[in-house]
């Protein structure tokens, strides 16, 4: 049992034997009379305090049922309340409860000063929630037989004090007015007259596919979908590289890198590197891998590693995560480094705290755009598709296609899928016998040679569409398709 386990089960040791637990019991009882006396100082309140933020049991428990009362469309007075608390224990001086509750309202002197009141009692449930974080902390350390590395216990001390600093966070008004929320629209306005049509975004580092979304947007939760092999890893890879190496201005006319995370939990962070030195020294990846090179392309790979070694790509290649731990590293990422746009590959290897699949596919979905919205960056999340592309005549991906959750398409932002035509005439190919046949698949084949598409199925921003690519699959990097080679724009 810690310290403060220990005064709330006996608060007769408080004075002679542990430390004052921060608390103000004078500050909770003129909150509760402020609220008893004039209902509309519990609207100023509600979102700042909880009933578990009170020291005193009892008062969180009148706070929970003047909530209840209120929110139930009626008035709570001392009368109301007295229902509630006719069976209650009597409090320490032999009151009753009933009797406590018309004392608070007759003493209450300000109501006012309710708000000032709640954030007095806030401030300490913190301060109390910081003493049992660190205490929980110091008793899993001394226990070297704990499942939980020290690691584990950092990230999970981390995770705790992050949610007290997000209470910190929302302590101010929860509710915009219009003249301010029209104030900061206008000026967004403004910023992109003054770029001249220019994207708002982080460039993807492609100039169709920017155009077409407009950048990525702080906040925006983009799926990145496709069967296997269609090259939505190496997309994301290219995206990721792309904004790490770029460099952008901001409004205010300043040149800034972004820095980006990479949570890879399928592929190390060697063989991440490697493809993305292939894509740069453009010798493909198997020669790399198998060391066959020449000695003048071993010194082009030496010399490409230096270059962009400090590159601000920051990879995270740990599999088998939860997406509370995710969340947890991701937010590291963005203190440590200050990261711009996070990438996951890819979303179906993250697990939840929920026992049936489409419930945890949600929580995950829910988590990563609420993730988005909290470090205010763009989050893209790799997905696979189900099968059932493959079963139709035209096997260009659909909304429909995505796996095994609805809330994927509902909590993204943004879904585009990536295909590649090439992969699927390429096992078409018939007999050697059949002349016709095959003569009719080379010239199908050469048709579809190198490119791709990144099909737009959902855009909260914008239009739908599809933007053509080109695609290397020796080097696993795709690019603007050439403007002689465009295939025709079509439209979902």
């Amino acid at each position: 049992m810690n310290a403060l386990a220990k005064i709330v089960s006996d608060p007769s040791v408080e004075a002679e034997k542990l430390p004052r637990v921060p608390h103000n019991l004078e500050a909770e009882q003129a909150l509760i009379g402020a609220i008893l006396v004039d209902n509309r100082a519990f609207e100023r309140v509600s979102e700042i305090i909880a009933p578990l933020d009170f020291f005193d049991a009892l008062h969180g428990l009148i706070f929970e049922t003047i909530s209840k009362i209120i929110t139930d469309g009626r008035t709570a007075t001392p009368i109301s309340l007295a229902p509630f608390f006719e069976n209650a224990e009597p409090i320490s001086d032999g009151r009753t409860v009933v009797q406590y509750l018309g004392t608070l309202a007759r003493n209450a002197t300000t109501v006012s000063g309710a708000r000032d009141y709640a954030l007095t009692v806030r401030e300490l449930a913190d301060r109390r929630s910081l003493i049992i974080i660190g205490e929980d902390l110091a008793a899993s350390a001394y226990r070297p037989e704990s499942d939980n590395t020290p690691a584990g216990l950092v990230e999970d001390a981390e995770g705790k004090l992050f949610g007290v600093a997000e209470r910190e966070a929302t302590k101010g008004a929860a509710t915009v007015s219009f003249a301010e929320a029209s104030k900061k629209s206008l000026d967004r306005i403004l910023a992109a007259y003054k770029r001249g049509g220019a994207i708002q975004g982080l460039s993807t580092g492609f100039v169709d596919l920017d155009k077409k979304l407009g950048g990525l947007q702080r906040s925006d939760l983009i799926i990145l979908a496709g069967r296997p092999s269609m090259g939505k890893t190496a997309l994301a890879t290219n995206i990721a590289w792309n904004v790490a190496r770029g460099k952008w201005v901001d409004d205010d006319g300043v040149e800034r890198i972004s820095p980006v995370g990479f949570f890879s939990l399928e592929m190390s962070d060697q063989q991440l590197a490697a493809r993305l030195l292939s894509s740069e020294t453009e010798i493909s990846g198997e020669s790399l891998n198998r060391g066959l090179l020449r000695p003048d392309q071993v010194e082009a790979v030496i010399r490409k590693q230096a270059e962009i070694s400090s590159t601000p790509l920051h990879i995270d290649d740990r599999g088998g995560i939860t997406i509370a731990q995710l969340v947890s590293r991701a937010r590291r990422m963005k203190r440590r480094h200050g990261i711009e746009l996070l990438v996951i590959d890819y979303l179906q290897l993250l697990s939840g705290s929920k026992k049936e699949r489409v419930q945890e596919l949600t929580q995950i979905t829910n988590g990563l755009k609420a993730l988005a919205k909290e470090l205010n960056i763009p989050v893209i999340a790799l997905s696979q598709l189900s099968r059932a592309s493959e079963k139709r005549e035209d096997k260009r991906p659909q909304l429909s296609d995505l796996r095994e959750s609805g809330s994927i398409e509902q909590d993204a932002d943004i879904v585009v899928f990536v295909y590649r035509e090439e992969y699927y005439i390429e096992r078409e190919k018939p007999a050697d016998t059949d002349l016709t046949a095959t003569s009719e698949w080379i010239a199908k084949m050469a048709a579809a040679k190198g490119k791709a598409e990144a099909v737009i199925g959902k855009h909260r921003h914008g239009p739908v569409g599809i933007v053509p690519m080109s695609f290397n699959g020796d080097l696993t990097k795709f690019s603007d398709l050439a403007d002689e080679a465009r295939l025709p724009e079509r439209f979902a």
